[in-house]
């Protein structure tokens, strides 16, 4: 490709919205414009890239049997109704009305789909396994569309799903999806972990999430480096403390914190650690008025409490209930003496001794606190807080670490959620009707293009891995248009390049060099090689690695097999 007669668009500075360095550098560079809110307009560039993140993907999912199909992004309401999600998916989705008012929706997944094919056209056992594919528009209402194409409202997903006759053949197929992933985000170039993961919206029982690593991640990670144990935050499970609960040493006081309504500000003025503290969260499930205890510092996972018996679902209580069935305000708000409230605390209070919490009274706190002595057990004990650095890991061996992550791939196992609401079923070996196993597996590639920047980026620009950089090599002669020595040797070595299947840009535009390797630099080119007159006079070129501090002069009549080499390192 020759630069002047390709589109770059590239700028100095990006617009005051953009937030993250994906962001930012993607504009910059002129990968991405912005129509409205969430939603852009991929530009030759940026589609370049996104073009060769398909392309790994499309390689790895045929190499791994599944076969490509396309649906539509348009999908009737009926089959949505039928499986229960058309109002319980929630106002991502974008509901729409034909001519005759007719309810469709834009599909921001296709699990409903898929299962009437299959319910359709699968009627034996010995038409499984079936896994089908494909990569199209999807399109969620995001409450508030933010970090550019890392949560638009419109993006590229490829999803797949896969039918099996029974859960075994289910279990090999969400294995081998698991390797091909990890074959995908290898190929790619990006450094990744997966991790167990809860199923969220989607249903099913297992699941694993696909993260790229990036300070800038969204998603915190729980993981042990002693053991390789790896989840989400919303999964890993926080242990109960392995000391028994102490004696009481205290007794209950009131003490006076007037403005103090966080544990922070309590710990502070009491002059105690922090772990000392609890803090009730109150929540309604129905008309119940329940308290979550917590420590003080740490925080609520509203996934894990989710899935505590006799609480789910719950929602944030509101001043007025909570003025209700406290009579107080919050801040002071605490498990003693509070009457019909469904109390649960999280496995590290229910081992506490002397700890304070609210009073339940406007300006005060209790001090010296204790199970049994002071108020009743808790109702429940579970785990409801999200793990912290430095606890002990679920497997037992070792401790936790957490780092940040860009979940870019979700598998999982839907069982038999759709089938069995879709009456997708299938006639075994004894002629006798059996609802499909099903499998689910996502990857975002929009979003990938985005979370590869915000791991590889520096002051210059974006460093592309090579996989899925726009161009593997740049060619830049200097003095191209005034010197028929340096035009003769770069197209020479360029019909060479492209010749030998290399992804070259030969940058023949008349501007000045520092113009030319800064935009170089901003696009993400690994691999810069540079032609000049001193250089033809020396017989050598001018080679620099995106990464490199310094530049090579290797022989010129060596270039390409110089540059196989790095291309292949």
């Amino acid at each position: 490709m020759r630069s002047s007669r390709y589109f770059l668009s590239t700028i100095k500075e990006a617009p005051a919205e953009a937030e993250l360095a994906s962001h930012k550098l993607m504009l910059r560079a002129g990968m991405i414009r912005r129509l409205g809110s969430g939603l852009y307009t991929w530009m030759p560039l940026g589609l370049r890239v996104q073009r060769k993140v398909e392309a790994v993907v499309r390689e790895e999912m045929n190499r791994a049997g599944a076969l490509e199909l396309q649906m539509p992004c348009v999908i009737p309401s009926e089959l949505w109704v039928e499986s229960g999600r058309w109002d319980a998916f929630g106002p991502q989705m974008l509901k729409i009305k034909d001519r005759h008012q007719r309810d469709f929706l834009f599909g921001p997944t296709h699990e409903e789909v898929i299962t009437d094919i299959a319910r359709r056209e699968i009627r034996s056992y010995r038409q499984l396994p079936a896994h089908f594919y494909q990569m199209h528009t999807k399109f969620r209402d995001e409450i508030r569309p933010r970090f550019g194409v890392m949560r638009a409202r419109e993006f590229i997903m490829k999803d797949g799903y896969s039918f099996h006759a029974g859960y075994d053949d289910l279990a090999r197929e969400y294995r081998l999806m698991h390797q091909t992933y990890s074959r995908i985000f290898e190929r790619l170039g990006l450094r990744f972990r997966a991790v167990a993961a809860d199923p969220g919206a989607i249903g099913g029982t297992g699941s694993h999430e696909f993260h790229v690593l990036a300070d800038s991640g969204e998603d915190a990670i729980a993981w042990c480096p002693e053991s390789g144990f790896a989840a989400s935050i919303e999964l890993a499970e926080a242990l109960a403390p392995a000391a028994p609960r102490p004696a009481p040493g205290a007794p209950m006081a009131k003490a006076a914190t007037p403005g103090r309504t966080t544990c922070e500000e309590v710990a502070a003025l009491l002059k105690l650690p922090l772990q000392r503290t609890v803090k009730a969260i109150a929540v309604m499930s129905g008309e119940r008025f329940a308290m979550l205890l917590l420590r003080g510092d740490h925080s609520l996972n509203e996934v894990k409490a989710g899935k505590v018996a006799g609480l789910a679902p719950f929602r944030f209580a509101g001043e007025a209930e909570i003025a209700r069935h406290s009579a107080c305000q919050p801040g002071y708000i605490g498990p003693v003496g509070v009457k019909d409230a469904l109390v649960i605390a999280d496995r590290t209070v229910a081992a506490m001794g002397d700890f304070v919490c609210g009073a339940n009274e406007a300006g005060f706190h209790l001090t010296g606190v204790n199970w049994g002595r002071d108020l009743p057990e808790p109702a429940a004990v579970a785990d409801i807080r999200n793990v912290v650095e430095g606890d002990p890991s679920p497997d037992g061996k070792g401790t936790l670490r957490i780092q940040r992550g860009i979940e870019v791939g979700h598998i999982f196992q839907l069982r038999t959620k759709y089938s069995e609401a879709l009456k997708a079923t299938y006639l075994d070996d004894k002629g006798a009707a059996q609802p499909m196993e099903m499998g689910c597996y996502g990857i975002g590639v929009t979003r990938i293009v985005a979370a590869a920047i915000e791991q590889n980026h520096d002051e210059r620009g974006i460093a592309f891995p090579r996989a899925m950089a726009p161009f593997e090599v740049a060619l830049v002669p200097i003095g191209y248009r005034k010197s028929a020595a340096v035009r003769e040797a770069a197209d020479r070595l360029y019909a060479e390049l492209a010749g030998a299947g290399v992804d070259v840009l030969l940058e023949d535009r008349d501007e000045r060099a520092g113009v030319l390797f800064a935009d170089l630099e901003l696009i993400g080119v690994p691999h810069r090689v540079v032609i000049s007159e001193r250089g033809l006079a020396a017989g050598t070129m001018e080679y620099k690695g995106r990464r490199d501090e310094a530049a090579a002069n290797p022989p010129l009549a060596e270039a390409l097999r110089f540059l196989q080499e790095k291309l292949v390192a």
